[in-house]
């Protein structure tokens, strides 16, 4: 397959950026290189764009796509949460802007062969970095009842999710589950026949809590988010895109405590914690995609744009 992404929030992403002709930026989920392109040509001679992705058919697209701006794009092949050390051997000590798109690119989502989808029969694999030992199918075939409850639970938010792990453990006794297709076909089984098609596709939840937990997606963001902002250079901009409530709740919460990180209780007339504001939150609510962009691409629907930017005296 080629690798096609559509960038979702494209504009709103890269003018939330306030780019500068002379600037550094870095595009965390570097992926087809859709922002980054965006990106590339809003920078002048002087200006320069690090890409960083885990997916190896991912950096291989963007190279192409960036080949015209290759003089001021330098890519890594690594996972976001690396980032102090990827600026660190580039030589860079401070950014003006990161942008990160937190979305399974429609590529992955689409290549049955990556093990993303729920919509064809493939291998469990679910890897954005296929040099990574952790599979879906490992998750699937060896976690304990209990763990897996517990992923599909909280990183799924699905309500059956204690009778679809009981379904798992007992299908896999039998036999080895390594393919979507067998996971499908055991999730439908789990859920009453009348409730398989409230909220879209029964294993929808499921797929995606195991993608989450394969790709320890919710951990890197939660643990990453404090060191972009402390490597953006006063003014500079950290934008965000999510896809769901448990990506945009970690966002939210995160930017929040960097703006207001006092924690003296409310009565105190001054703040003797000495925990000082990084920055202000940008979006008071998020940016949202317009119908035009949800009409041309159904995938945007959920997504949704913070933006968080350093404190000019920081």
């Amino acid at each position: 397959m080629i690798f096609e992404h559509k960038s979702v929030l494209l504009k709103e992403t890269v003018d939330s950026l306030n780019v500068r002709p002379d600037g550094i930026y870095v595009d965390g989920t570097l992926g087809g290189g859709g922002h980054a392109l965006e990106i590339c040509e809003r920078l002048g001679e002087k200006g320069r764009l690090i890409g960083i992705d885990q997916d190896s058919e991912a950096i291989e697209a963007a190279r192409e796509r960036l080949k015209y701006h290759i003089d001021k794009v330098t890519v890594v092949k690594s996972n976001y949460e690396d980032i102090r050390s990827v600026l660190g051997e580039l030589g860079v000590r401070g950014v003006d802007g990161i942008c990160l798109d937190l979305g399974v690119s429609s590529y992955q989502l689409d290549n049955p062969a990556r093990g993303f989808t729920y919509r064809e029969d493939a291998p469990l694999d679910m890897r954005m970095d296929r040099q990574r030992e952790l599979t879906a199918a490992k998750v699937i075939n060896d976690y304990s009842q209990a763990e897996l409850c517990r992923v599909i639970r909280d990183y799924g938010e699905e309500r059956f999710a204690a009778n679809i792990a009981k379904h798992i453990v007992a299908a896999r006794e039998k036999k080895r589950i390594e393919t979507t297709g067998e996971l499908i076909e055991i999730i439908k089984a789990a859920i009453p026949m009348k409730l398989r098609a409230v909220g879209g596709h029964p294993a929808k939840r499921t797929f995606q809590a195991v993608r989450i937990e394969v790709n320890r997606e919710l951990e890197v963001l939660e643990n990453t988010v404090d060191t972009m902002i402390d490597l953006l250079n006063p003014g500079g901009r950290l934008s965000v895109i999510t896809f769901h409530s448990l990506e945009d709740r970690i966002v939210k919460n995160r930017f929040r405590d960097n703006a207001n990180p006092c924690v003296c209780p409310p009565d105190f007339l001054v703040c003797v914690c000495g925990k000082k504001s990084r920055g202000q939150v940008v979006t008071r609510k998020p940016i949202l995609p317009q119908q035009a962009e949800i009409n041309n691409n159904k995938r945007s629907k959920s997504s949704k744009l913070r933006v968080f930017q350093r404190g000019t005296q920081s």
